[in-house]
């Protein structure tokens, strides 16, 4: 296990640093400068910024600094936001994208988990039609067009809650937390309806059946954790995904979270707060990935001692 997990680590560290590599020479690459919006400047003057950030320096010198300045933790600061510190920029922005992230995959797993489970127990009929209809509606609907409709419907026509910004604490969540739950919930009813069905005709279950134990009992204590263990490996990536913020989302709504931020920064082309940003998104998606992988190996052995015996 150990040996797994130092291996799965290793991948992870190479990885972060290969995504880090290409961001860096991909953005000096972009068309402009970040001092392109500023109009008013000088020649002379958009030469001394280019000293005193230092991009007048090779694009290799620059990498070398970046890179040491940001294994201590400094991001630097914003070209366009002030000399702001971009570590402060983006820990001001991340309590309100984890907290709609976090909210969304609560809810959207469980509720995907509810309709899964209702779908398998009553496969074929009227209501496994209904939720499969759920699903597919939440798998292929945009998650910037639910959030118009919910927006129209629960904000603008029966003013049931805020219609955007974040002053209103909880009530100011309640719509995109319901947006963005809508993914983790289709994913999540598919993937448990399939390998529900698939574990109801498994020996154990059958055995269960003649032993006189209750369906209900056979189903929830019995068939449930089984069939939900795949969600580990799916759901990894979707959760990172809504933690570091959804852009249109955020957008709709007027949230000042991490997505926001980082469109702003692109369209600025604010290199410090990009080069944070991407390296903000591939750690948290890449740990949880990590962290996915650990759980499911610890849970089903066979996995790292699969990996373990491979050449």
């Amino acid at each position: 296990m150990f040996k797994y997990c130092l291996k799965r680590f290793g991948i992870s560290v190479i990885t972060i640093w290969i995504i880090i590599t290409i961001t860096f020479f991909l953005m000096h690459s972009m068309p402009g400068t970040p001092f392109s919006t500023e109009a008013h400047l000088t020649d002379e003057q958009i030469r001394i910024m280019y000293e005193n950030y230092g991009l007048n320096e090779p694009l290799y010198k620059q990498y070398i600094i970046y890179m040491n300045q940001m294994i201590r933790g400094n991001f630097g600061l914003s070209f366009q936001q002030n000399n702001a510190a971009v570590s402060h920029m983006i820990t001001s922005r991340m309590g309100p994208s984890l907290q709609l992230g976090i909210q969304s995959i609560i809810v959207g797993t469980i509720a995907g988990i509810g309709v899964g489970f209702i779908s398998a127990i009553y496969r074929h009929s009227w209501g496994d039609t209904l939720m499969q209809s759920l699903a597919i509606f939440g798998r292929s609907t945009p998650v910037f067009v639910l959030a118009v409709i919910l927006q129209y419907l629960f904000a603008v026509r029966w003013t049931w809650f805020p219609i955007a910004f974040w002053n209103e604490g909880w009530r100011s969540t309640i719509l995109p937390t319901l947006a963005l739950s809508l993914t983790p919930l289709a994913i999540a009813a598919r993937l448990i309806r399939s390998e529900m069905i698939e574990v109801l005709s498994s020996d154990y279950i059958e055995f269960s059946y003649a032993k006189g134990l209750p369906r209900f009992k056979v189903m929830l204590v019995h068939a449930l954790p089984n069939a939900a263990l795949p969600m580990l490996t799916v759901l990894g990536p979707v959760t990172a995904r809504l933690i570091t913020g959804s852009i249109a989302v955020e957008k709709i709504f007027a949230i000042p979270g991490m997505g926001h931020l980082f469109i702003e920064s692109i369209l600025s082309n604010d290199y410090s707060v990009i080069m944070a940003m991407t390296i903000v998104f591939s750690v948290l998606l890449i740990s949880v990935i990590f962290l996915t992988d650990v759980i499911h190996a610890a849970i089903n052995p066979k996995v790292h001692l699969i990996e373990e015996e491979a050449p």
